[in-house]
């Protein structure tokens, strides 16, 4: 006998599961966007899978040296305060010097690197990616500039088992993120991407040439107005 054809109402039925799935995800995500945009995100992802355990200490960005934003943007993003998420010229070159082989080149954002520690996780592929530009686009909306960097430099793995620049500030400096040096800013960006190879204190080879740049662009970033959203 032939199987009797599924009625509309069950057709129906099955096409309106993946829409209300989708729908919720939307919604629970414009939902944690927005309470964070005034609350401090408790705990990521990476802290909770981090078998060396958890240091971090919040700290609002009115209360972190200047310098360590510009040490940030001068590492990382400088075009942080002129895109809207997403830096297409560094993602193209990026592609095309890994496509080469060597080094791994990023081409990821602040932006993109705070939609992903504070939401989602490390690794995932294209899926993760995809969600990263999903909230990258939200937090650029919702969030803005100045909330975007403060959250970033409170969730950013700054040594092992350290979250933020407060923390690492104290592990590396012993005082506060608020009497951070041009250089001590510098070293602690250029730990950032690689948080649990290298070191602030006593750098050697790539981080310590990388910091003693980034202490040279920092200047650069004051002088042409490359953090004007945070000020």
């Amino acid at each position: 006998m032939n199987a009797k054809p599924a009625s509309p109402r069950r057709r129906s039925r099955w096409i309106m599961i993946p829409i209300k799935l989708v729908l919720s995800f939307v919604a629970l995500s414009l939902l944690m966007v927005t309470i964070y945009r005034f609350v401090p995100p408790p705990v990521t992802w990476t802290m909770l899978l981090d078998p060396n355990g958890i240091t971090k200490d919040w700290t609002s960005l009115d209360e972190i040296d200047p310098v360590m934003a510009r040490a940030a943007i001068a590492g990382e993003d400088g075009k942080f305060c002129r895109h809207h998420g997403f830096d297409v010229d560094a993602i193209a070159k990026a592609a095309i010097h890994n496509a080469s082989g060597g080094r791994v080149r990023g081409g990821s954002t602040i932006s993109q690197q705070t939609a992903k520690n504070v939401f989602l996780f490390q690794g995932g592929g294209f899926v993760r990616k995809g969600l990263e530009a999903w909230f990258t686009v939200l937090i650029e909306a919702i969030w803005g500039k100045r909330r975007i960097m403060e959250v970033y430099l409170n969730v950013a793995e700054t040594g092992i088992g350290t979250y933020g620049v407060q923390a690492g500030a104290m592990r590396y400096f012993h005082h506060g993120a608020d009497k951070l040096t041009r250089a001590e800013a510098a070293r602690i960006a250029a730990v950032l991407p690689l948080p649990k190879k290298r070191a602030a204190i006593a750098p050697g080879g790539f981080t310590r040439r990388y910091g003693n740049n980034i202490a040279t662009r920092i200047g650069v970033v004051q002088r042409d107005g490359l953090d004007e959203c945070l000020r």
